[in-house]
């Protein structure tokens, strides 16, 4: 196999979400999105002591894009304006399709502000086609179990199929773009080589632990390593146990405008979503 080069190597950077500290290593200053991912935030691991929640992301809006929740550590509570509310355990995916627009809250879940633990996990941003930027929100609560899992190097490698396609196995997150989400589990030694779909972005982000990459150099935890598309695939070899996933995306190539919550194709979208917000378009949120 053909590896592919390295394009970036994006440390992430502490940044501040209302009193909490998270981790961001996209966007950045060198490199606005890997198309079509937007955004990339690590929180935790935190220390959740009863009976504070060091998440807490009170009622907000979006539109026009999917963010995805990979939960690692610890229990979160989803509720948004359609009706939908969920329990996201250790090792569950949330994915959520914002479509023309929904408001939601994340936060810890009674159960384990009450009982304490450890929280961890990834958000993703995920860009949606023009033609699919107002579509009906839709939320997909994916239990770990549900999730296939393909063992390779004696099991020293667990690969989690989220979405896409890996080694014949399908992941079971329906996507509106052409996408692959893999998250793998490396035991110290262990080595995997993971083909990459022809024309998809790609880039790896190390959760913890620390990787060799395609027999070169080595990352600790917290990169994004973004590839170029000269390859067919790459390479892990963990030199610690470790946590790494892997996104790949058929690139949208269609103009962004962004503010805050919203991700559109202009300005004028931009504008339009904001009204429809504050006329209560987006649905009506009620905590309890």
């Amino acid at each position: 196999m053909k590896y592919r080069s390295v394009a970036a190597i994006l440390p992430s950077e502490p940044i501040e979400m209302g009193q909490t500290m998270i981790k961001q290593p996209l966007p950045t200053v060198r490199v606005e999105r890997i198309d079509p991912f937007l955004l990339l935030h690590h929180f935790g691991p935190y220390e959740v002591t009863p009976p504070f929640d060091p998440l807490d992301v009170g009622p907000h809006p979006h539109r026009g894009f999917e963010p995805v929740t990979f939960l690692y550590q610890g229990e979160l509570r989803h509720k948004d304006s359609r009706g939908n509310e969920g329990i996201l355990g250790s090792g569950d995916v949330q994915w959520m399709t914002a479509g023309r627009g929904i408001i939601h809250s994340e936060r810890a879940s009674r159960d384990f502000l009450e009982q304490g633990g450890v929280l961890e996990g990834v958000q993703l941003w995920i860009n949606l086609p023009r033609k699919d930027k107002m579509v009906q929100p839709d939320y997909q609560n994916i239990k770990s179990a549900d999730i296939p899992t393909v063992e390779v190097d004696g099991a020293k490698v667990r690969i989690k199929v989220v979405a896409g396609h890996f080694n014949g196995t399908k992941g079971p997150a329906q996507t509106r773009t052409e996408l692959m989400a893999l998250q793998v589990s490396i035991a110290r030694t262990g080595f995997v080589q993971i083909p990459l779909p022809p024309g998809h972005n790609a880039f790896v982000y190390i959760v913890n632990g620390k990787v060799q990459l395609n027999d070169n150099w080595s990352y600790d935890k917290e990169h994004l390593i973004q590839f170029r598309l000269d390859g067919e695939g790459i390479a892990l070899r963990a030199e610690a146990d470790s946590e790494v996933l892997l996104l790949s995306g058929l690139p949208i190539g269609e103009p962004v405008a962004q503010w805050g919550p919203y991700v559109m194709n202009t300005q004028t979208e931009i504008m339009e979503a904001m009204r429809d917000y504050q006329m209560g378009k987006m649905g009506f949120y009620t905590e309890y």
